[in-house]
Parts: C-alpha cells; structure tokens; sequence
C-alpha cells in the first residue's frame, strides 16, 4: 500500500456506506457514514484500542453510566479497548467518521453490552434508524 491520500467525507459520500480504507496487520482504518439522524449502533466495545475522529455532522456517543459526549468536526475521541459505547447520528445531515484500530480488522472483536458476546458471530451489530438500511459498524 506504502501510502495513500485519502478524503474521508468523499469516500462516505461515494460508498455510503461502512468503507474500509486500510487494513494491516498493526492497523486498519475505515470511514464510517450514517445518513440520517437518528441513525445509530448497539452499546458495544472491542478489544482493540481506537479513535474516530468526525469529519461531518454530530456525533453523540453514549455510555453505560447513561452519560455521553458529543463530537462535532475537527473532535476525536480516543478509546481504550474493553469500553462500551454506542454512536448516534445527533445531527441534522449525515454523519460522517473516521476510525483506526490497532490490529487487522479480521481479529478484532465486537462485544456486545448486554449479552457479553462477540456479535461478529451474530451477524454483528447493525445501524439502526426506521428509515435507514442495515449496516454493520466498526
């Protein structure tokens, strides 16, 4: 791959769509694109260390304790692996992030908050929205 130049809010507006852009052995990266508010995930956390950064519109991540951070362009969070969290697209347009996490993405696990299970197995989790199409988060 050696390197590449990529603009994040032109993939997601291209694929609409989930996109991975790079996937390595000690890292991959993909571009996250939820189209509607509302749209978000399950409570879920992964064994790998991560950060998104948000490209385009809001970003509320909800938390356990029934607390929660917003993201808004140019914001990062930074996410430790084994801690819970759910995104939602809080905004008014699409929302559109950008994560990297540490390992090959085929080894990393999705761990469901209720059920303490890997979702993967599951058919993984899914953004939600009554509008929206099924598709499978990081």
């Amino acid at each position: 791959m050696g390197i590449q130049v990529i603009d994040p809010k032109e993939v997601a507006l291209r694929e609409k769509k989930r996109t991975v852009v790079m996937n390595t052995r000690k890292l991959h990266a993909w571009v996250h694109y939820y189209p509607n508010p509302g749209d978000h995930d399950e409570l879920h956390c992964h064994n790998e260390d991560q950060v998104f950064t948000c490209f385009e519109g809001e970003c509320t991540m909800r938390f356990p304790d029934g607390t929660s951070s917003v993201l808004k362009p140019g914001m990062a969070a930074l996410i430790t692996g084994g801690s819970f969290y759910q995104l939602v697209n809080s905004g008014t347009g699409p929302m559109i992030l950008m994560g990297h996490r540490s390992g090959n993405q085929d080894n990393v696990m999705i761990i469901d908050y209720v059920t303490r299970q890997d979702i993967r197995k599951t058919g993984g989790p899914k953004v939600r929205n009554s509008v929206s199409a099924d598709q499978t988060p990081a």
